[in-house]
């Protein structure tokens, strides 16, 4: 189980690692004034679905294996509130922070610690389950954040996988 639980944890975090890379992809093909521009009032633009996102890896991985994950000082439905123009620099930075608390909390995980229970909103989790959570919530982020920038960027886009053929 400890070499499993160690090949799972690695490759737990080079999923993580892909997502973050696709997603800076992603955005980095946008324009800067674009990244606010949300495609109709129910979606969310780039500057808010990276400020979610940050804000939710922030809550989940501090204090991941002794604190709920949801954080009192949390305010989520702020995260989909954006008041002006968010600037790259600022939006890049939460992006970084959120990610860099996430890794710093897998790091520090052990096989041992596969099993152990955390707590998300008051619901347990083995931690297994809460990380396969934050991954598919995180997915589901990043592939809106990819169609978002793609359609923005139009004939400008590149692709982050493997291009199409062309017949």
């Amino acid at each position: 189980m400890d070499r499993f639980g160690a090949d799972w944890l690695a490759d737990v975090r080079v999923q993580f690692e892909k997502m973050k890379r696709l997603a800076e992809g992603a955005v980095a093909q946008a324009a800067d004034d674009q990244l606010n521009i949300s495609i109709d009032p129910g979606s969310n633009s780039l500057a808010t679905l990276t400020k979610h996102m940050a804000g939710n890896l922030r809550s989940r991985f501090t204090d991941f294996l002794t604190t709920d994950g949801e954080k009192p000082n949390r305010d989520r439905d702020s995260e989909f509130e954006i008041d002006g123009e968010v600037s790259r620099q600022l939006m890049l930075q939460q992006w970084e922070e959120g990610w860099q608390i996430l890794f710093a909390a897998l790091d520090a995980l052990t096989p041992a610690d596969l099993q152990r229970e955390v707590f998300i909103r008051g619901e347990r989790h083995t931690v297994v389950q809460a990380l396969n959570r934050q991954l598919t919530h995180h997915a589901y982020h990043v592939g809106q954040i990819v169609f978002l920038a793609k359609h923005l960027a139009v004939d400008r886009w590149k692709t982050l996988s493997m291009p199409r053929r062309r017949r």
